[in-house]
């Protein structure tokens, strides 16, 4: 008896679950708005870890790097100072490259605007002078430019009253509220800097406990795949940003000589802006490129419309460099994925997170993929096929072998 009600159990078990989670699912779909809120509003809670946990993130190699250096050199008793030092000089040697990037962008970007408007009226007379001269004497348009001026002026205070005064109350409700999310986000980001220095002093307490946890819940074998899993992730993030930064970066090198060699043989202006706006916008995978060629192209043609057809020249040369010879030089092993994998993964994840998806859908997608690639060879596995067989050359050779008659492997 106690056997048959072990076995009714055991059976309703799957019928269970899946009743179980067709309840989830439904519940999901219909308070979709509903948990949307709440999940938002947790995030906003989150926000100073989450700015501080990227933060430690992407300065835990160079943290790790000093560390080791200055383990070599202090004393093992002295361990705790070896954190406190590597933790300021990272984060020092972090304030003094961004305070560098910010130094040569924002001078000249301030500069690029003020030559822009001062180039505005005169643009503007010699398109009016333009438009004279072509309309001079065709009375036809010269009729509909005459009423065109006529209804400016009769309509123009009502046109002002009502659609630029309601606009202008709307764009100072805008920036009043615009104040305060810079505020809210510069409380975040001093909090974040404050949890990332925390969680890099902490970071091997935190990794022994991240052990402790998956060990003690799972059994060994299934907890040892895990950390490797974690291991992988880990290996394809830090391959990735440090391949696309190393990338950028040679990038925005040699688009700033270029620029410095038309600076001083065509008068090119913003050599700098022009060159970081270029190598930072390289980090954005397959995208990257379009969007920072764009904007220095504008900038350049206000100067001159030859530079610029030049530039656009240098720029596609550039990316074909970078696209088939640096790029995959320098992430041949982070992500290994095919180039329609990675529009895909950008497109998707950019949809879903916006600009952050655009940064991390391509490592996260790599994750997702290696992860689906395990378990399709774990099933294969398990029905005793070898994935060499789905190989271009062994579907070949076993069509041409069925042909023949000779016995399939399988």
């Amino acid at each position: 008896m106690k056997q048959f009600w072990k076995e009714a159990f055991l059976k309703a078990i799957p019928g269970f679950l899946s009743l179980t989670l067709t309840v989830i699912f439904f519940f999901l779909i219909f308070r979709y708005e509903g948990i949307s809120r709440g999940f938002s509003a947790i995030m906003n809670i989150l926000k100073p870890f989450i700015y501080g946990g990227v933060m430690a993130y992407l300065l835990k190699t160079p943290y790790n790097w000093i560390e080791k250096f200055l383990q070599a050199r202090i004393s093992k008793k002295r361990q705790g100072l070896v954190r406190v030092l590597s933790a300021a000089i990272v984060m020092v040697l972090a304030f003094v490259i961004i305070y560098l990037l910010l130094s040569m962008v924002i001078p000249a970007l301030v500069d690029s605007i003020v030559r822009i408007i001062n180039k505005v009226p005169a643009a503007v007379t010699s398109f009016e002078s333009w438009v004279y001269a072509k309309t001079n004497g065709n009375e036809v348009i010269n009729n509909y430019i005459d009423q065109g001026a006529s209804a400016i002026q009769t309509n123009g205070m009502g046109w002002v009253r009502d659609h630029i005064l309601p606009r202008l109350q709307s764009m100072m409700g805008g920036v009043a509220s615009t104040f305060g999310t810079i505020l809210g986000t510069l409380y975040n980001v001093i909090i974040g800097i404050i949890i990332c220095v925390y969680l890099l002093l902490s970071k091997s307490l935190f990794a022994r406990q991240g052990k402790m946890v998956i060990y003690g819940i799972f059994p060994k074998n299934l907890a040892e795949k895990i950390l490797d899993e974690f291991t992988f992730i880990d290996k394809t993030f830090v391959g990735f940003f440090a391949g696309k930064i190393l990338d950028s970066t040679v990038v925005g090198l040699i688009c700033y000589v270029f620029c410095l060699i038309m600076h001083f043989t065509m008068g090119l202006q913003n050599a700098v802006l022009i060159a970081v706006i270029v190598g930072v916008t390289n980090i954005i995978p397959y995208f990257g490129p379009y969007i920072g060629a764009i904007p220095s192209a504008l900038l350049i043609l206000m100067d001159s419309p030859v530079n610029c057809v030049i530039f656009i020249i240098f720029i596609l040369i550039l990316q074909q460099f970078d696209g088939n010879v640096l790029g995959p030089m320098l992430l041949s092993e982070s992500v290994g994925l095919s180039g329609f994998w990675v529009l895909f993964s950008i497109t998707f994840f950019g949809g879903i997170m916006g600009f952050a998806g655009v940064l991390v859908g391509v490592p996260v997608f790599a994750v997702i993929y290696d992860l689906i690639r395990r378990f399709i060879y774990y099933c294969l596995d398990r029905r005793q096929i070898d994935p060499a067989y789905f190989t271009e050359k062994e579907v070949i050779q076993e069509i041409e072998a069925e042909k023949e008659g000779i016995p399939s492997k399988s």
